[in-house]
């Protein structure tokens, strides 16, 4: 059995009605152990949790939940864009990432939201396009395709890097130059 919570749907439990009492993050950790029983694994998935991993009553809470969780066999999963664990709770998970799409990805992406075939681009600039979308993920790819079809009615390479330089730039880590081929 599973359950969600994020903090605008509060705490679902697969094939349920809502719970709408159960909107607050520590409610949904303490209502985590009412759905074990005897012979079953409960998995508790709580998106964008890490923005309440620095308070230490939720650090206190998710410690505890892990450690019953070991006995009852219930487990929390945190999906989150980035890795902030507390120093507290760095040794109760294990951090997975997964792996950026790869070009057969990129492309039946760009399928996806092309929907007329003037949208895509012939082979040559496809895989212009497909270097260009190297490194981002499906919903920043799929951002940069339906940018590049508003501002040019195609998807266009250049607007994908256009998008990889903004992105970049607001990082301010680095800059992006993009030379040309002689």
């Amino acid at each position: 059995q599973w359950a969600s919570w994020d903090l605008e749907q509060g705490f679902q439990v697969a094939g349920q009605p809502v719970e709408q009492e159960l909107r607050d993050p520590l409610s949904a950790l303490r209502a985590v152990n009412s759905l074990a029983t005897p012979d079953g694994t409960v998995l508790l998935v709580l998106r964008n949790f890490h923005r309440f991993l620095q308070s230490a009553e939720i650090i206190e809470a998710v410690t505890r939940q892990i450690l019953l969780g070991r006995q009852n066999r219930t487990f929390l999963v945190i999906l989150a864009p980035v890795v902030q664990l507390p120093v507290e709770l760095e040794k109760l998970f294990a951090i997975l990432e997964h792996d950026l799409p790869g070009r057969e990805q990129l492309l039946s992406i760009a399928q996806e939201i092309a929907t007329e075939p003037s949208e895509l681009p012939d082979q040559a600039e496809l895989a212009a396009v497909l270097d260009a979308a190297a490194g981002l993920t499906r919903i920043e790819a799929e951002n940069a395709y339906s940018l590049s079809l508003i501002r040019h009615q195609r998807i266009t390479s250049a607007a994908i890097w256009e998008l990889k330089q903004g992105m970049l730039r607001k990082s301010g880590l680095l800059e992006l130059y993009q030379g040309q081929e002689d």
